[in-house]
């Protein structure tokens, strides 16, 4: 798996100088690029029921702006205005092998906290307004020009038009300005402001996004998670009570009980790992269908020895942790516990989209891995 080269700049500088602490450009970070999708494909995608896409029309002489949701149709796309309007599809590495492929070259920040690939694409003038997004995000120009502008810190308390249905910041004071070209690339922080305007038309831009859940998902899940492993049996007991004076008073006592109940659970460091991992691979829309299938180790071996490759389904997710003579992989939301025989399959998975035959080796507790991966459709065979 090829990851990006970040011009002269070393990993441990970019970290360190500015990942989450300010915007970079990079000129030409990759050179000659071409889109991953089509832009009548990239079209055909937002028709799709179980795609996610948006269309943004701005009206140049009012300032007002129009939201709609996909799916599309063909006379959508023949009614639109020659300028001031974006397409953005959602995860189209979900759908797009060389959309994954792309996505693949960002994997110089753990696999796990990438979250998707959303290209939008533009007529000319066309944009989504000011605006600051929740987490890391990588704009990478496919195809025309856009003007990006970048602004300060925003938050939830910065003041946003009440008169658009997208989030546009209304106090908008861009410190710099750049037009990107196609290969360029522009590396935005979390919840600082930035604008990007299609400078003439089939301007393209890719979007790598990376997953940053609220304190409060976190919080909400962890407690989903372990709440449905316990018995309702397991309750708030206080054998030590003594009498009180006031028989509402709730006393610090109580709250200290309450206090150890959570802390037991949240201390648990195999239970807080075991449910990040589960977390963190879920699929970005687990409701959506995965091709599941019904395979058998004979007929996997056959297409693999004829040349066939294993290739990681695109909406998959996979992770791993090591714990103690154990490897923990995640998939999809589902833990798989693996011995240290299989170490090297399991960073492959984790590490590599496609493999092919060399991956098999003769191990029950490996064929039955792989077996169970390709039935519940985390990976699929090549035709």
């Amino acid at each position: 798996m090829k990851t990006l080269l970040l011009d002269d700049l070393k990993l441990e500088t970019f970290l360190a100088d500015y990942w989450q602490k300010k915007p970079l450009l990079i000129r030409q970070a990759l050179p000659g690029i071409k889109p991953p999708i089509a832009a009548d494909e990239l079209a055909g995608l937002a028709c799709e029921e179980e795609v996610e896409s948006r269309l943004i029309i701005q009206n140049a002489e009012t300032d007002q702006w129009e939201l709609t949701h996909g799916p599309f149709t063909n006379k959508t796309f023949e009614a639109l205005p020659k300028t001031h309007w974006t397409l953005l599809v959602q995860a189209v590495d979900h759908w797009v092998p060389a959309a994954a492929e792309f996505l693949s070259q960002f994997y110089f920040i753990p696999s796990w906290r990438v979250d998707d690939l959303m290209i939008s694409y533009s007529g000319d003038k066309g944009g989504v307004g000011p605006h600051y997004d929740n987490y890391d995000v990588f704009l990478v120009q496919v195809s025309g020009r856009r003007q990006w502008e970048i602004g300060g810190l925003y938050d939830e308390s910065s003041p946003c038009r009440p008169d658009t249905p997208v989030k546009i910041l209304s106090e908008w004071k861009p410190e710099e300005r750049w037009v990107l070209e196609p290969g360029d690339l522009l590396y935005v922080p979390p919840c600082v402001g930035h604008s990007g305007i299609a400078v003439g038309g089939d301007c393209m831009t890719c979007s790598v996004g990376f997953r940053a859940p609220s304190h409060g998902d976190i919080l909400r899940d962890f407690a989903d998670f372990i709440g449905e492993q316990l018995s309702e049996e397991i309750r708030y007991a206080d054998p030590d009570l003594v009498p009180q004076a006031n028989p509402g008073q709730i006393t610090s006592n109580a709250v200290k009980k309450v206090r150890r109940i959570l802390a037991q659970y949240v201390e648990d460091q195999d239970k807080l790992a075991q449910w990040f991992g589960c977390y963190m691979t879920t699929p970005k829309y687990p409701d959506g269908e995965i091709a599941q299938g019904k395979y058998c180790l004979e007929d996997v071996r056959k297409q693999l020895s004829a040349g066939n490759k294993l290739i990681r389904n695109e909406g998959s997710r996979f992770a791993f942790q090591e714990h103690g003579n154990e490897l923990w992989l995640f998939v999809d939301g589902r833990q798989y516990t693996c011995s240290r025989t299989l170490v090297d399959l399991v960073k492959r998975l984790c590490a590599e989209r496609i493999m092919g035959s060399d991956l098999c080796v003769p191990s029950d507790e490996h064929d039955s891995l792989l077996l169970d991966l390709l039935n519940h459709g985390s990976l699929y065979l090549s035709t």
